[in-house]
């Protein structure tokens, strides 16, 4: 049994916060960085358990399309292996049937190398760069609320 962790890698956090940041109104619903009690006694094994897997939800209405990272990803150095629709990839055994109990339908799993779970490069290096225009505008508004001065109330 893989040893459980208390926090998931800075890359598998990296997948979802890039994702988002891509991708802002994608659904969440399958994301998945820890295991669920449930899941530690369904597959004690599991990468989810050290923290080195990431679940991603497939959305393609919102432009996650869970089929084409799945290909995409395969040319990732730092990807353990994928699993998506029914089917598991790894560099060493390629591509075959996935025989696990949950097919991965609603989302695509990733397990991330051991030596490469503080990578946090770009996941989607196939995708135009987020614009950080909200995140510049986030911190203007908070800059000019914090130069405000206080109202006192109105005396009686």
């Amino acid at each position: 049994m893989i040893p459980l962790a208390k926090k998931a890698t800075p890359a598998a956090i990296a997948v979802l916060r890039q994702a988002t940041a891509i991708w802002p109104k994608r659904m969440k619903a399958s994301d998945g960085l820890l295991p669920s009690k449930a899941h530690v006694n369904q597959n004690p094994n599991s990468d989810h358990n050290s923290g080195h897997a990431v679940d991603l939800t497939h959305d393609p209405i919102a432009g996650v399309n869970c089929s084409v990272i799945y290909s995409e990803l395969q040319k990732d150095e730092r990807v353990e292996y994928l699993i998506f629709k029914g089917k598991i990839w790894s560099k060493i055994k390629g591509e075959h049937i996935y025989t696990g109990p949950n097919k991965h339908n609603k989302h695509l799993h990733i397990s991330i190398k051991k030596q490469c779970a503080n990578d946090t490069s770009s996941w989607f290096p196939w995708m135009p760069e987020p614009s950080p225009i909200n995140k510049v505008k986030a911190k203007v508004s908070k800059v000019k609320a914090k130069k405000k001065e206080p109202t006192s109330p109105k005396e009686n």
